[in-house]
């Protein structure tokens, strides 16, 4: 398969096969797992944002086009949380009233988070064929994207089913909320010619987004209650994980 296919689909995978958890597991994922994995995502989430999109923007020349677009993609998940009705992934209704399901919200919490990951996969492979990256580095973003998926899929479609949907509803669902994410980076490749000459300002861009996400809804869910350390560890994990493929494969 084409390297630039593979690397804008694996993140889908990912979030697929998290959501076919609904298939083997109790209707209600275990508290303490929830908050293990949401911990994981936060720290694969971070270490790429730092390692795959933020250090290479700020090799490529001047701080300023780094800081505007941290600044930028910060700015811009800010503005579409508060506008978009959605539900976090601990329960909490955010944005307008709406009369939208509690299921229609709580894939477009999924949508608003997923599409700046689509967005940093397809930044990094025009990277990549602008001779600025290497295909691997994004293949390697593409992977930790993926690895940071399969909990959150998971994490979609198991409250889904314990809602009363069924289970093929509940997995479809969960799987299609990862679509958005070849979507974006797509999109982005569609745009490469344009971005060439900001390249610095996306890749920090596509940062500040993750980034946002990771403060804003993951880690204060990660957070809450008792035995609040299994996110930390989480963390951990999934920061090392993301750093040592980064390494590795970048």
């Amino acid at each position: 398969m084409d390297p630039v296919i593979l690397a804008l689909l694996i993140p889908f995978l990912g979030t697929a096969i998290g959501a076919g958890f609904v298939f083997f597991m109790k209707k209600d994922m275990p508290a303490l797992l929830q908050k293990a994995l949401l911990g994981f995502a936060s720290g694969v989430m971070v270490a790429a944002s730092v390692w795959s999109l933020l250090i290479p923007s700020m090799e490529m020349g001047p701080i300023g086009p780094t800081l505007a677009g941290l600044l930028g993609g910060f700015a811009f998940l800010l503005f579409i949380d508060h506008v978009t009705p959605h539900i976090h992934i601990g329960g909490e209704a955010e944005g307008p009233r709406s009369s939208l399901s509690r299921t229609a919200k709580l894939a477009l919490a999924v949508t608003i988070h997923n599409f700046p990951e689509g967005m940093a996969v397809g930044v990094a492979i025009a990277g990549a064929l602008q001779a600025d990256f290497n295909m691997a580095a994004a293949l390697a973003l593409s992977l930790g994207i993926a690895i940071q998926n399969i909990p959150e899929g998971a994490i979609i479609s198991m409250p889904l089913r314990a809602a009363g949907n069924s289970k093929g509803k509940s997995f479809l669902i969960g799987a299609l909320s990862g679509i958005v994410e070849p979507i974006g980076g797509g999109l982005v490749l569609g745009l490469a010619s344009a971005i060439t000459g900001i390249m610095p300002f996306m890749l920090s861009f596509a940062a500040g987004a993750m980034l946002y996400v990771v403060v804003e809804e993951l880690i204060p869910d990660a957070s809450q209650g008792e035995h609040s350390n299994l996110g930390t560890v989480g963390f951990a994990i999934g920061f090392a994980l993301m750093m040592a493929l980064d390494v590795v494969l970048g």
